[in-house]
Order: structure tokens, then sequence, then C-alpha cells
């Protein structure tokens, strides 16, 4: 199929199914959400290569350490570790297994609730975390902040939140 076939067949298809015009291919909404969808992609990409390089560490799991650093006692339960981070609750159990095979994090029960698990960092998760946070705010530097305007960041920033205000993945 050639690209003016499939790039009709994909408008016949969205024209189909959609009833914001602005959806269409072409319009701001349809631009706006593959704009959106790509700049998502390329910079969770290059962060997640930067980081595997410089720090030899996946951004799923920086996400982790990061979020176990920033947490009041420097702990979580394993509930609000899953909200908090770009990891599916199915698979932080998984995540926080390697990681603390890998001596990055140590599990505990919850005090008062015997039921709940808590995650924290290790010594050596805060040793790699000290090494990892500079590579990712260097690639947040240069792949995002220089490329907007002040004016940009506000907008996004009330983009964003505007999108988010009905999600609960918990």
């Amino acid at each position: 199929m050639n690209t003016t076939a499939a790039a009709t067949l994909g408008a016949q298809l969205i024209s189909e199914f959609t009833t914001d015009a602005r959806l269409l291919p072409g319009a701001e909404g349809g631009e706006a959400w593959i704009g959106f969808l790509r700049s998502h992609a390329v910079l969770l990409r290059l962060l997640d290569t930067e980081l595997r390089r410089e720090a030899h560490l996946p951004l799923a799991d920086f996400d982790v350490l990061i979020q176990l650093a920033l947490a009041d006692e420097g702990a979580l339960r394993m509930t609000d570790l899953a909200r908090r981070t770009l990891v599916s609750r199915s698979g932080m159990t998984r995540r926080v297994t390697q990681l603390e095979r890998d001596g990055l994090v140590t599990r505990c029960s919850a005090t008062g609730d015997g039921r709940s698990v808590r995650a924290s960092l290790t010594p050596m998760g805060e040793e790699v975390l000290r090494r990892a946070v500079p590579v990712h705010t260097r690639g947040i530097e240069r792949h995002f902040l220089r490329k907007l305007t002040p004016t940009q960041l506000a907008e996004l920033g009330e983009s964003v939140t505007a999108l988010q205000a009905d999600c609960d993945f918990g």
C-alpha cells in the first residue's frame, strides 16, 4: 500500500470513529496528539539511553529509586510506590524484587500493618542514585528545558495538569 493510500485509509478510519473534528489528521487536536505521543516517546528513549549508558541504570529503575529518595523517611509502601512511578502496579513487585537482588533496595513490613510492605533505598542504592541524578538532570535540561521558553513551560504545565485531573491508577 502506498503512503497516500495509507494516509487516506487512516483519515477515513479516524473520521469514521471520532465525534470531534479536532482529532482529524491535519486538525489541531490530531497534530497535538501525535506531537505529544512522539515527544513523550523520544524523550523517554533519550533519557533511558543516557541513564543506561552513563549510569548503568534503566529509566524505570531510576524512577523507583528517586521516588524512594524523595519520600518522607526514604521509604514507601509498595502501593504508593507504584502510584508515583512509571511502573504499573503489577510490574512493581517484579521490579523491586530485581532491585532488591541488585542490592539497591530493601523491603520490610510496614510499621503497624503486617500486611503492607515498604521499600527503601540501601546505601548502595543511594550511591547508584547519586551517580544517576546528574545524568538525568542534564538530560532533562538538554532535551526538554532548553527547547522551551518560560511561557511554553508554563503553558505545558497547565496543559498536563488538566490532562491528569481525572487520572488515578491506584
